[in-house]
């Protein structure tokens, strides 16, 4: 008898104490569940401004890879002129190849949208400089490459590449 007025006891004490614990949790879990959520929006505020004057700096040096690459800018910039026409094909797609390897890491920073931007630049730039070397004769010296291409660009409505800066600025704007 006394052993079960003991178990009967112990059953009593172990259910209050568990009643206890789940009135007293369910009590403070509002106020847990909000220090957790500014713990986690301080988080991101702190993430937010280390990571964002690396995503400005991806956004500039992708407006940069623009400008490099623009056919009008490269062109004089390589000095097409003492080059054949082959030559200069080959160094203009080599240049592109290389300022888009230098930026390849950029896309961690930026958009998708931003980064199928770039690459879709790059291919018709490269796409561009190879079907005017095919419509050239074989001896045709890098003056008339720089010629083809660039009559090429001006025949175009609307500039690729003032249309792709536009996009890249539109999406780091949303940063702001």
């Amino acid at each position: 008898m006394q052993i079960n007025t003991f178990l009967l006891d112990i059953v009593k004490f172990t259910l209050a104490g568990i009643g206890t614990v789940y009135v007293a949790f369910y009590l403070l879990k509002p106020y847990l569940d909000r220090s957790e959520k500014l713990q986690l929006m301080e988080l991101k505020k702190s993430t937010t401004a280390l990571t964002l004057p690396l995503r400005f700096q991806a956004y500039e040096r992708l407006i940069l890879f623009v400008e490099r690459v623009n056919p009008a800018n490269m062109l004089i910039r390589l000095h097409g002129t003492q080059y054949s026409a082959h030559e200069l094909h080959s160094l203009v797609v080599s240049e592109i190849r290389e300022e888009f390897q230098h930026n390849v890491t950029q896309q961690i920073y930026v958009s998708e949208r931003s980064w199928n931007v770039i690459k879709r630049v790059k291919d018709d730039t490269m796409s561009v400089v190879t079907n005017a070397i095919k419509a050239l004769p074989e001896n045709a010296t890098g003056l008339d490459l720089s010629k083809t291409v660039l009559a090429h660009m001006a025949s175009l409505q609307d500039n690729p590449y003032d249309i792709a800066t536009a996009m890249i600025r539109t999406d780091m704007e949303e940063l702001m």
